[in-house]
């Protein structure tokens, strides 16, 4: 079943600093100290890296938190597969925030999948992330196809590519969330026509105050089985846009 509406976040705080998710905003999952810490070691180490862009990380942490405000209640409790994973953000911050998911984390670079490996022991999930080191394009048709309850995306590609990759992983009534540029948040960086072709539906987008500032999200679910020739071969998804 498609993932409820979720409430605003709380407001963007007037410090300079951005402060983490605290137990006492309501709308925001708790994230308890010693794993804050953790994730904040491991990701100034994928920033060092070049896994990561220059930005604070304490603010990436805030706003990986943002997508599971935005996934609304309840929490995931199946596969949540994430499209280029990366250093980690979202996938390693939610798999805390959601202790009953389980992960499925894509990235096609070798060096980033061992030390996603690495990261998601290190703070206790290794049972529940797999991390695979392949295209996404293949991956969605391996046996995970259509297993995920929910596909997340940070900058994976273009709305086109991430559409096709996400639409073969999702399970019927699965949930694509993914984080949008601040100022594309237009009804046609999604179009329902092209969505149609993939089996996806628009349902909403959402704009979620943070600490670390505004957070937008577009929701899309799969409201028909994906047609068995998408995705394309590897490339073609960014090469050929459907739309």
């Amino acid at each position: 079943m498609p993932f409820p509406a979720c409430q605003p976040g709380p407001a963007k705080s007037p410090s300079s600093v951005p402060s983490l998710p605290r137990s006492s905003s309501p709308s925001w999952p708790e994230l308890a100290e010693h794993d804050t810490q953790k994730l904040q070691r491991l990701f100034t180490e994928a920033r060092d890296l070049g896994f990561l862009g220059p930005g604070d990380v304490g603010e990436q942490i805030t706003r990986s938190v943002a997508f599971a405000v935005a996934a609304g209640v309840p929490p995931p409790t199946g596969l949540v597969a994430d499209l280029g994973s990366g250093g980690g953000l979202p996938a390693l911050v939610l798999a805390i925030v959601w202790p009953r998911s389980s992960w499925l984390l894509i990235d096609s670079n070798q060096r980033r999948t061992t030390w996603l490996r690495r990261a998601s022991s290190e703070l206790g999930a290794a049972a529940r992330v797999e991390v695979v080191c392949e295209r996404a394009e293949l991956v969605a048709r391996s046996p995970r196809r259509h297993q995920a309850e929910l596909v997340t995306a940070r900058s994976f590609g273009p709305p086109a590519a991430t559409a096709e990759c996400a639409a073969a992983l999702l399970a019927l009534g699965g949930c694509l969330l993914v984080s949008d540029p601040p100022e594309a948040g237009q009804p046609e960086r999604w179009p329902q026509d092209g969505l149609s072709k993939l089996g996806l539906e628009l349902g909403n987008r959402e704009v979620i105050a943070t600490a670390a500032g505004p957070v937008s999200f577009s929701k899309i679910f799969a409201v028909s089985q994906c047609a068995e020739r998408y995705p394309r071969r590897v490339g073609a998804p960014f090469k050929r846009p459907l739309f």
